[in-house]
């Protein structure tokens, strides 16, 4: 009876030899932290998504991912050549058209994991619109910059303020989308609207948001 014995060997400029399970395990930690790993973000939907009735590739419909306004996706990696990401919500997960869809730029692990289990930021009306009425210009300067942020935390100035004149402040809800006007103050307060209503809002319950 014909006997094989295999062997795994290593093979050098000048020598060849067998490896030992020391040299195994090296190898596989090495590959296995060459490894790629997908880069996980967040992403806010703009508007509702139903596949079966709104994708361009019907034959595939079924692969991707339905949503609606203000839902939050956990995407991975980068969009495929078709413009489609990754992710997943509310247990399912799919293709997702990456124009019907804005990034939450955080980084914070802890900040990702709230955002997740609120599931949802509010979109104005109904995701067609996300810019601000900000029709009452006579206060703004035309220099003042414009900034488009999310609040992380509820806050309601007469129980979190720090300050005496907590009157001057808005009061807002985790997910409120608020819209800050020039930039922070020496006390780490920025002057924002909400929903018409202007004031001094903290600037560590508040997340940037990119404009789409």
């Amino acid at each position: 009876m014909e006997t094989r014995l295999e062997l795994d060997v290593l093979i050098y400029p000048d020598e060849v030899r067998v490896a030992t399970p020391e040299d195994l395990r090296e190898w596989e930690l090495e590959t296995a932290s060459q490894v790629s790993i997908p880069t996980v973000r967040l992403f806010v939907a703009l508007y509702p998504y139903n596949p079966a009735a709104m994708s361009p590739n019907p034959d595939t419909a079924a692969e991707e991912l339905p949503f609606v306004p203000g839902q939050i996706i956990k995407v991975f990696g980068d969009k495929d050549p078709d413009g489609f990401y990754h992710g997943e919500s509310g247990g399912l997960s799919g293709y997702v058209p990456s124009n019907m869809v804005a990034e939450i730029p955080v980084d914070d692990e802890y900040l990702k994991h709230v955002l997740m289990q609120q599931g949802f930021l509010p979109v104005d009306h109904a995701g067609m619109s996300l810019t601000p009425d900000l029709s009452d210009t006579g206060s703004v300067h035309e220099d003042v910059i414009v900034r488009r942020m999310v609040a992380l935390f509820d806050y309601d100035p007469w129980e979190n303020s720090p300050n005496m004149d907590s009157e001057a402040e808005l009061s807002f809800r985790s997910g409120d989308i608020i819209y800050v006007l020039g930039d922070m103050d020496e006390d780490g307060f920025y002057y924002g609207d909400l929903h018409g209503g202007r004031g001094l809002v903290p600037s560590n319950f508040l997340q940037p948001l990119p404009w789409k």
